[in-house]
């Protein structure tokens, strides 16, 4: 099966599912084509079957914006006739499944092409939502061949939301068991938390919807009772917002920021808590990655992440905005070895049962071969 995948490449949960996918379509023997403006920024390597094709955008005076949707369509339609494509899987509504529907109506009478659309979550909750672009999202969400959400959650927001008339298909997103061979976090460990603090971690794309700056207010709660550290991994709109807050707080020296990282296995595994107190999330990936390096999550109770994180199983939820309930539950663990460790234990069990790699990914090929049986 050869399959093309177009994604957004930049540092965020939807590009980071749609290349896991392709890295773990390509171990299976399927040749898979990345489609879009830059290289996906976990698809680092040589894989022998997996082949990147960059959209390059005109620019004309006469366009005030460059018509991405457009070059990226015709850049799907030129590369399922020459690579002879069997479909198309598009992450995120907006452009990337409209662009695959007018790749496929192009094509239409000359070529067989499936669009296959997953939907990642403000696509639909935010994006899609607006009305500037409701109509053109249901549209690309009704003309798809098939559909996915990553939640149970996301799949009642769009059914809520647009009405579809296709079936909506839940996968949700995956993980694979950390390589045996992570580097060494001891002496980083060490240098970040020289007299044993516990750390508290974060990871994203530092937008305002992920509420990042909670994780301050949670630390500051948590260093009136104990020493501790939080660790920020990402970067992005809130960090100036954060380095504020944390030197108005005057807590600036136990507040660690590690900008953008690509190895995010080895840095979660210097933690000892995981937060994401997100305003919404469809599921979470960054705490399904938590989970499997066995952290203890503490969400917000929002989107899908009860479906991820179980409270008092696998960490602890709490209604969005309550800093004092998080971090009241970061002490409740930090403060019980045994309550930690059950927590550990259970994040990495369902993180690597539930979620894993081995038991979606056939979701996916079966969703495929029956779009191409229809």
């Amino acid at each position: 099966m050869k399959i093309g995948i177009s994604c957004y490449p930049t540092y965020g949960g939807s590009g980071t599912v749609a290349t896991e996918l392709g890295k773990n379509l390509a171990e299976l023997g399927y040749e898979i084509h990345f489609i879009s403006y830059a290289l996906p920024y976990r698809l680092s390597g040589y894989y022998s079957n997996i082949f990147f094709h960059e959209v390059k955008v005109p620019e004309y005076p006469l366009f005030e914006y460059p018509p991405y949707a457009l070059a990226l369509a015709t850049k799907m339609a030129d590369i399922a006739i020459n690579e002879k494509l069997d479909l198309i899987h598009v992450h995120y509504a907006i452009p990337h499944a409209l662009s695959g529907v007018m790749a496929r109506e192009m094509l239409r009478g000359k070529y067989p092409l499936k669009i296959i659309t997953t939907l990642h979550g403000t696509d639909i909750t935010l994006v899609g939502a607006d009305p500037s672009f409701m109509g053109i999202t249901q549209y690309s969400i009704n003309e798809s061949d098939a559909v996915t959400t990553v939640s149970q959650f996301l799949k009642n927001e769009t059914l809520r939301i647009f009405q579809p008339t296709v079936p909506i298909d839940v996968i949700y997103n995956f993980i694979k068991e950390p390589p045996g061979n992570l580097s060494d976090c001891k002496m980083l460990r060490n240098r970040i938390a020289p007299n044993g603090e516990p750390i508290l971690l974060h990871l994203s794309n530092f937008r305002p919807v992920k509420r990042m700056l909670d994780t301050i207010d949670i630390l500051e709660r948590v260093l009136r009772e104990m020493p501790a550290k939080l660790v920020l991994i990402g970067d992005g709109p809130d960090r100036s917002n954060a380095e504020k807050k944390a030197r108005d707080l005057g807590i600036e020296n136990h507040v660690v920021f590690l900008g953008k990282q690509e190895d995010v296995y080895a840095l979660l595994n210097l933690g000892d808590i995981f937060l994401m107190p997100s305003q919404t999330e469809s599921f979470g990936l960054a705490a399904l990655e938590a989970m499997c390096c066995g952290l203890p999550c503490i969400t917000s109770n929002t989107g899908g992440l009860p479906e991820l994180n179980l409270h008092g199983e696998t960490g602890f939820t709490a209604p969005v905005g309550d800093v004092d309930k998080m971090s009241e539950y970061a002490l409740r663990i930090l403060k019980d070895p045994m309550l930690k460790n059950k927590l550990a234990e259970n994040a990495r069990k369902i993180a690597l049962t539930k979620f894993q790699a081995a038991s979606i990914i056939p979701q996916y090929v079966g969703l495929y071969e029956k779009v191409l049986s229809q």
